[in-house]
């Protein structure tokens, strides 16, 4: 039990001296912001928001500092490979996502439009097509997080492309 202990203790000594920080709050350079639609996205995208920045999310672009419009959100699945036998022996999912934040009333750009395109390869076997599937979905969900977290950097970097206030 003390050297459990004893090695917590050194962990968190040690932790900060290589750099590794918590993530802790999101600062966006913008108070407001408006996430037109109800998409599985746009949801998990606006918890990640409420949860992780301080920027006030509102209900109409009339309100918001900034509005986070979506270009495009596509979901695709590519053959990779084929067996001996001819059937498909490997897919590729991919998920792209184009966005773009912008201030509709002044037409100030916080971030351009940018696309971010996110792959997982799966095999495949006609025997477990049930289990296929839900690992399909998974992998959708989990590329949904990871996009969703991807999208939050590029606008906390959004601030350091913006030039200083005078």
């Amino acid at each position: 039990m003390r050297a459990t202990l004893i090695i917590a203790a050194l962990t968190a000594a040690l932790l900060p001296g290589c750099g590794f920080h918590l993530r802790g709050q999101a600062q966006l350079p913008f108070e407001t912001l408006h996430i037109p639609g109800g998409t599985p996205l746009v949801v998990e995208l606006k918890r990640n928001l409420a949860a992780a920045s301080t920027t006030r999310l509102v209900n109409s672009p009339a309100e918001a500092q900034a509005v986070l419009g979506f270009t495009q959100d596509t979901r695709d699945k590519v053959i990779l490979s084929f067996n001996s036998a001819g059937r498909v022996q490997e897919y590729q999912l991919r998920y792209r996502v184009g966005f773009r934040v912008a201030d509709p009333k002044s037409g100030k750009v916080f971030l351009p439009p940018n696309e971010i395109l996110l792959t997982r390869d799966v095999t495949y076997s006609d025997a477990q097509v049930l289990a296929k599937e839900t690992e399909e979905a998974l992998l959708f969900r989990d590329m949904q997080s990871d996009m969703v977290q991807q999208i939050l950097r590029r606008m906390v970097a959004a601030k350091s492309a913006q030039p200083p206030a005078e």
